[in-house]
């Protein structure tokens, strides 16, 4: 594939930094597509009208995202799409979820411009980048878990962020535009994958993979637990 035909898309809230990254592409892609998006949301539109994107640069800190859920959805939603993290969280757990979740990379933003150009281009290349001092092998003894959390479907995942919001299932319904009798089979089916007993126990389970991303608070946990 020649370098004419390749499209990027940079998620990230701060518009500085995008504008950081489009540089940063613009000097190394010089006739590449790169198109930008603040939100999640804006992120998925740009893939439902043309999917054929080469590669996908995603901070976890963004609208419409809690912790690795924006992960999670898109690689299970989008497959094919190659996505690499670009966040200012550089804690190796963080590093190891992300490409355990599927990212093909992941970029400290405090790194320097010589060294984001060599990982988009290890990325590029067909291999997976990350900081040389991470070991990605280190084992916390979630791994089961988050084998789990990757077998939910896209859907799944956008009702588990729902549930760890403290939304009732009217109110996932009606942001999802389906029945609450589909949302209950998708909490259950949620339940069954992550081997727990309550909306609750689920949110839990993922706020401990979240490294403390994904918070739920004492009333949330109530709330859900009550439906």
């Amino acid at each position: 594939m020649s370098a004419t035909s390749y499209r990027f898309i940079i998620a990230d809230d701060h518009p500085l930094f995008r504008g950081a990254l489009r540089q940063t592409l613009e000097t190394q892609y010089p006739d590449a597509v790169i198109e930008e998006a603040g939100a999640l949301e804006d992120v998925t539109a740009k893939l439902e009208q043309d999917g054929e994107v080469d590669l996908i640069l995603l901070d976890l800190s963004m609208p419409g995202m809690r912790g690795f859920s924006g992960l999670m959805y898109l690689r299970a939603q989008y497959s094919g799409v190659p996505v690499v993290v670009v966040s200012a969280n550089e804690d190796p757990q963080a590093i190891r979820r992300a490409v355990e979740f599927g990212a093909s990379g992941f970029i400290p933003k405090s790194h320097g411009i010589d060294v984001i150009r060599e990982a988009i281009s290890e990325v590029m290349s067909g291999n997976m980048w990350t900081p040389p001092d991470v070991d990605l092998a280190a084992d916390d003894g979630s791994g089961d878990l988050v084998q789990r959390l990757a077998t939910l479907t896209p859907q799944q995942v956008r009702v588990l962020m729902m549930l760890s919001e403290g939304l009732l299932n009217k109110q996932i319904a009606y942001e999802l535009s389906v029945s609450e009798a589909t949302v209950k089979a998708h909490v259950s089916a949620i339940l069954q994958k992550l081997g727990v007993e309550s909306r609750t126990q689920a949110v839990i389970a993922a706020s401990k993979i979240e490294a403390g991303q994904w918070q739920v608070g004492g009333e949330t946990a109530e709330a859900a637990q009550a439906q």
